[in-house]
């Protein structure tokens, strides 16, 4: 399982007047964890003879399902556990450089329709971890003889996210904009279109923004040069609420959300 960290910023370098103005995008910010269009496309694991297989993790792994470190290749850790506590419930362990970093308990439910996870994760935070819960509704059947864990699993639910996970700062200066958020990224980017550097972000190495209109903007994430997400917002006339579309490159979805402007 793996968080959605939603991110944003802004971008394009304005006219003299334009950027001397108070840029719609300046102030904090907290995605509404209640108005989330989740991906429509699903999750797909399978457990299976005492095999674990994440299908759709980027790049996909499988490894043994005995609750012993198994190496996988991702940014954020690099070894994973996956303990299988019973027939409806596993627990999955990420470590990077020995320490841990993720936990995530899931479990199925009784008719096999409902997964329910919750997790703390201080793979990408430079402070306190962020937690939460979440549910997906199942698509599809695993193969035959595989756990109830198997399956398609679509996003349908997250609660109880912790605020630094949903919380983040935008500061504009001429033609800069100054990124923070509260798990210890930042970022200060001209807003032309061109590279800068993410800090605190072992997953992402440079971002760039660029300006769509009065009240919009698009950010372009990218790791090693690779683009690997675009997300695309646009502030309301009153200023207090942004919308927004974050397309994952590397899994071919996307999601669209609400935030709202904290006084």
């Amino acid at each position: 399982m793996r968080k959605m960290y939603l991110l944003i910023a802004l971008a394009i370098l304005l006219p003299a007047a334009l950027a001397n103005a108070q840029s719609p995008f300046d102030g904090t910010w907290k995605t509404n964890m209640n108005n989330v269009d989740f991906p429509k496309k699903p999750d797909v694991y399978v457990l299976k003879d005492g095999m674990y297989s994440c299908k759709t993790c980027t790049p996909p792994y499988t490894i043994k399902a005995d609750g012993s470190d198994q190496k996988i290749t991702d940014p954020y850790v690099d070894t994973m556990a996956v303990k299988v506590v019973n027939d409806h419930e596993i627990e999955l362990t990420g470590k990077k450089n020995g320490k841990v970093v993720q936990e995530t308990k899931v479990t199925v439910s009784p008719d096999g329709n409902t997964m329910m996870f919750e997790f703390t994760d201080s793979s990408n935070t430079n402070g306190a971890p962020v937690t939460g819960k979440g549910e997906a509704t199942r698509v599809a059947k695993g193969p035959a003889g595989s756990s109830p864990v198997s399956g398609s699993w679509r996003m349908s639910k997250m609660s109880n996210m912790s605020d630094n996970a949903i919380t983040y700062t935008y500061k504009t200066n001429g033609d800069e904009l100054t990124m923070t958020n509260g798990t210890g990224q930042s970022y200060t980017a001209k807003m032309d279109g061109s590279d800068a550097p993410m800090k605190g972000d072992p997953g992402v190495t440079t971002v760039s923004v660029k300006r769509i209109g009065k009240n919009g903007f698009e950010e372009t994430d990218k790791r090693d040069g690779k683009v690997i997400g675009v997300f695309k917002a646009t502030v309301s006339s009153d200023g207090k609420t942004l919308t927004g579309v974050y397309d994952d490159k590397q899994h071919g979805t996307s999601a669209k959300f609400t935030a709202t402007k904290q006084e």
